[in-house]
């Protein structure tokens, strides 16, 4: 796996959600069960449905209790998408499992998965910015400034794209030691928040 497999997912994901273009769309996942490009797909199609949940959450007419379900829902689809992205890490330990690590071995500041995250979401702010720069109701003046920040983010899907495959190329070889901390998210386990386990005393 690098980061051309991974952008080419995420840009599937992302077209093939915008043909039906629907929040509540059925997810038909293209590619095996149980692979890794099966888990990719998934993750970048969590990724596009929340961006248009957030889209919609932020209507300044919105029903209040429309509103509260809508974020409900984004906090269900945040915790989703920490477990996928904790379960494409799991893939690739299993991967690396092998790999003899130097005793001097780096520590990166992120998983490759986390750094994988970033991709999706990257992939998906330069499909929206694409579709900014060609609004045909758009001002010229719009148009300029959002081909100005496309040409930021394609710079930034580059060096991230890079960055990811000479990580994983480093715990391939050994110079970095892969390791990967459970987000463990308090707010929605109810024995850790408060709020909810509270309740129930």
């Amino acid at each position: 796996m690098n980061a051309t497999v991974c952008n080419t997912i995420f840009n599937k994901a992302i077209q093939n959600y915008h043909l039906i273009d629907l929040v509540d769309a059925q997810l038909i996942n293209p590619y095996l069960a149980d692979t890794v490009e099966a888990l990719l797909y998934q993750k970048c199609w969590v990724d596009t449905v929340q961006w248009h949940l957030e889209d919609l959450v932020r209507d300044p007419s919105i029903d209040p209790v429309e509103g509260l379900k809508l974020k409900r829902r984004i906090d269900h689809s945040n915790q989703l998408r920490t477990d996928l992205v904790e379960q494409i890490d799991d893939f690739l330990l299993t991967q690396f499992g092998v790999v003899q690590f130097g005793i001097d071995a780096r520590v990166n500041t992120e998983s490759p998965a986390w750094a994988i995250d970033r991709l999706s979401i990257l992939a998906l702010k330069i499909y929206h910015m694409e579709g900014e720069v060609n609004r045909k109701e758009a001002t010229p003046a719009h148009q300029q400034r959002c081909a100005a920040k496309l040409s930021v983010l394609v710079e930034q899907q580059q060096d991230l794209s890079l960055s990811i495959d000479q990580l994983i190329e480093s715990i391939k070889s050994g110079l970095v030691r892969m390791k990967v901390y459970r987000q463990m998210k308090m707010y929605n386990d109810a024995t850790l928040n408060p709020v909810l386990y509270q309740q129930k005393s």
